[in-house]
């Protein structure tokens, strides 16, 4: 029996909203592995460009699944493997390109760790999402730096370089450390900062979409400046992420410990 026509149009409608998601991925997984062509041509702003392009269809592709109600498990694989070659791979492999192989051996090493440790981090936060015991407050942290936030710290310093052209950040000395720091960042069990829920009060709207829009033209004018602050910034929050955490967790605990003994006290 033919469906009707209303019963078509809401299955191309279904069709497009899982579609659309995954295509936005696809297209994030294409920049980055670009990215990594232009480094092996010593094209270093193009390839950067292209791990933030990547990391705008990241941002967009899970939010647009749930706007549109897209959300399916092909996707959420999907965008881990996605993530694995454009924050996992490319960014080291340009780091590697242009300093981690004046050290040899070591080197490779260390790029090869990134990687792993990136792998890593994506297994535990799936494993984590879908897990059914966690507190809700407990989505506003993630566990360990996020990969696309390690991928934006581990290339800092080939940032800092385009942008001062001091060979400072070109040695080894410098980015060999600095690589193994954030593998570390990435696979310990420190929280950080999801920023998932934002709440603007009514307030303050205006003042934050100047504030984008001050952004957004600061990233036109000084790119790898601005770059370069909303990475230090980021950094530098890792030690309040921890902070806040502890506070949120232990209110929670003290909440439960609270309740526990009012039960008692009923029964």
């Amino acid at each position: 029996m033919a469906a009707n026509p209303s019963e078509r149009h809401q299955l191309r409608r279904d069709r497009l909203n899982r579609l659309l998601p995954n295509a936005l991925t696809t297209l994030g997984l294409c920049c980055g592995f670009t990215a990594v062509r232009f480094g092996l041509q010593e094209r270093w702003e193009i390839s950067i460009l292209f791990i933030g392009a990547a990391a705008l269809f990241d941002t967009l592709d899970g939010r647009v699944a749930r706007l549109m109600g897209g959300q399916t498990k092909l996707g959420g694989q999907l965008d881990s493997l996605s993530d694995a070659v454009s924050f996992g791979v490319a960014p080291v492999m340009l780091m590697y390109l242009w300093s981690l192989n004046n050290a040899g051996g070591i080197g490779w090493a260390i790029a090869t760790l990134f990687v792993v440790c990136s792998i890593l981090r994506l297994a535990r936060f799936n494993v984590a999402s879908v897990a059914t015991d966690i507190p809700v407050w407990a989505s506003n942290y993630f566990s360990g730096v996020a990969t696309p936030a390690a991928a934006g710290m581990v290339l800092l310093p080939l940032i800092l370089g385009i942008e001062t052209g001091w060979d400072c950040f070109h040695s080894v000395w410098l980015t060999l450390p600095w690589t193994i720091v954030i593998c570390g960042l990435m696979i310990a069990p420190i929280p950080t900062y999801s920023f998932r829920r934002i709440y603007v009060p009514k307030n303050l709207v205006t003042v934050s979409l100047a504030g984008v829009a001050l952004l957004a033209a600061a990233l036109i004018t000084e790119p790898w400046l601005t770059l370069s602050a909303l990475i230090v910034a980021f950094s530098a929050s890792i030690p309040f992420a921890v902070l806040s955490f502890k506070k949120r967790q232990k209110e929670d605990e003290c909440s439960h410990s609270s309740g526990d003994v009012s039960s008692e006290d009923s029964a």
